[in-house]
């Protein structure tokens, strides 16, 4: 808190129970919602609560953007080092419970210990990258035409900004959306996921507890439909969302309607490519990492893998080795590789995708083990646990409405195989084989989204042809299609994203805009 603010307002942000009592964050108050009870639970161990609260309502969004449009003004003015100070605080916060907060993560969304304390770190790198902000250019200037005149092109906030993220990232995705936002001015009514609402809770504590003015940053937990009507409000200046391509478009379509900026990361379905000359213990250590960390929960995960007929067999031999020694369980165990999904609802929709891409004609080539309870075998309780899944789609399975046809090579007839063009967002991995480097690129393209894609080659040639080739956000050459550095623009093309990139210096596209000033003296 600010020297001088309400000494009413309420400061504990989690009653100190056991499980933590969840609140909504208003106007610098920690209340309780008045909508209906919210538990967030282990994925890993569904009897054990994690965290739990009341959900915020409709009318929360209004008081929350009213507090934030209260703060606008005080905010903005303040000196960006001022509020990058803030942020510096809050990251040497996180920083000091990483280890604490990174259990927390790992027990409420089922992520390794080691990736959920790894998150906690990525998040206050976040923070103090944008702290410096204040150190960098702020603006441009040009020449003019006119004698004693001079051309400045100067930046302000948007205003009051909406962020809406999603469950996958609990505390790195809204470190990279919040910070920026805030430093560059803006105040912010954010919408979590209601699925990990504690590591919410505690970005946002880290970040009040850091000195951050009341109303400049509000947080309501809740259901989804929170995030339209907040994007429906005529106090918003601008939406940031990450999450499914669904609502992401009808979101989108709602700020279009009034004339709101939008900015959308969504869907991704990316391809590794892996070619004849490649480094194949390189390449089946990369596609590991990048198809099953996070249990494939990531925007940016593996889910498509195209190799070269000829080294198809030996780097599959290589990929499902490394997969037998990879240990499925309960996340807060130092010594397993991968957790449950987040829920065992989202398990059972993959399970069930999986079923229809066998189906249509996939064959697995690998299932691994995961704990007991799988519910493969009908068990009463479904559990969040999903194995390490392979599924080879055949050339002839691949799906094409009309065959090969046109003289076009059988393995590279577009596929409509489940498990090759939806988002299954699990640890499964489609594979498909090709017969030249322009087959693969020409499958790697066969995809309505354009987020990642890493390639796997030894020749600079060809790297340098799959850049113009492939139509992609962010391209990995010899290193896995998931990871994203805070310096650099990140984003994807075609459907995968909407309005300006995230993070470093792209960021400032879409929480700022411009104000050309002609000065003459």
């Amino acid at each position: 808190m600010t020297a001088g603010t309400d000494t009413a307002r309420v400061s504990t942000p989690l009653r100190s129970a056991h499980p933590p009592q969840l609140r909504l964050l208003i106007g610098g108050d920690w209340v309780a919602g008045d909508g209906g009870p919210l538990a967030s639970r282990n994925p890993a161990r569904p009897d054990e609560v994690v965290a739990e609260g009341t959900q915020a309502v409709p009318a929360d969004v209004d008081r929350a953007v009213r507090a934030a449009r209260a703060a606008a003004r005080a905010w903005a003015s303040t000196p960006i080092h001022g509020r990058g100070a803030v942020l510096a605080r809050a990251a040497a916060a996180l920083e000091g419970r990483a280890d604490e907060l990174g259990l927390e993560l790992a027990r409420e969304e089922g992520k390794t210990l080691a990736e959920g304390t790894g998150e906690v770190l990525r998040a206050a790198q976040i923070l103090r990258y944008y702290a410096g902000e204040g150190d960098r250019a702020a603006g441009e200037h040009f020449a003019s035409p006119r004698r004693g005149e001079r051309i400045l092109v100067t930046r302000k906030p948007l205003g009051v900004v909406g962020i809406v993220t999603p469950f996958n990232f609990p505390i790195a995705i809204p470190a990279w959306k919040i910070a920026p936002a805030l430093v560059y001015g803006n105040t912010v009514v954010w919408k979590p996921a209601s699925t990990v609402p504690l590591l919410a809770a505690r970005l946002a504590e880290a970040l009040d507890g850091a000195g951050l003015p009341a109303g400049a940053l509000n947080v309501l937990i809740g259901p989804g439909s929170l995030g339209t009507e907040l994007v429906r409000h005529p106090g918003l200046d601008g939406l940031s969302f990450t999450g499914s391509t669904g609502v992401g478009r009808m979101l989108a379509g709602e700020a279009a309607s009034r004339g709101v900026p939008f900015q959308g990361e969504m869907g991704g379905k990316n391809a590794a490519i892996v070619l004849a000359d490649a480094d194949l213990d390189l390449a089946a250590e990369q596609v590991l990492f990048g198809a099953f960390r996070s249990s494939g929960q990531k925007c940016t995960a593996t889910s498509r893998l195209i190799v070269a007929d000829e080294v198809a067999d030996e780097l599959l031999a290589r990929l499902t080795a490394r997969l037998d020694a990879w240990r499925v369980g309960d996340p807060s165990d130092p010594s397993v590789h991968m957790g449950p999904l987040v829920t065992a609802s989202a398990a059972e929709g993959v399970r069930a995708a999986v079923a229809a891409a066998e189906a249509e004609g996939a064959r697995v080539a690998y299932r691994g083990q995961a704990p007991d309870g799988d519910a493969h075998d009908g068990a009463d309780a479904p559990s969040a646990f999903v194995p390490p899944t392979i599924l080879e789609i055949p050339a002839a399975a691949a799906g094409g409405e009309h065959g090969a046809g046109g003289g076009q090579p059988a393995s590279c007839v577009p596929s409509r195989n489940t498990a090759w063009r939806e988002e299954l967002f699990g640890p499964v991995l489609a594979v498909r084989r090709a017969g030249s480097v322009e087959e693969a690129f020409a499958l790697a393209e066969d995809s309505e989204f354009g987020l990642s894609a890493a390639l796997f080659t030894r020749d600079i040639a060809t790297a340098l042809e799959a850049v113009d080739a492939l139509d992609v956000g962010i391209l990995h050459v010899n290193s896995e299609s998931a990871g994203a550095d805070p310096h650099v623009p990140f984003g994807g093309a075609k459907k995968s994203g909407y309005g300006p990139k995230e993070q470093g210096a792209a960021a400032r596209e879409f929480f700022t805009h411009t104000t050309t000033v002609y000065l003459r003296g």
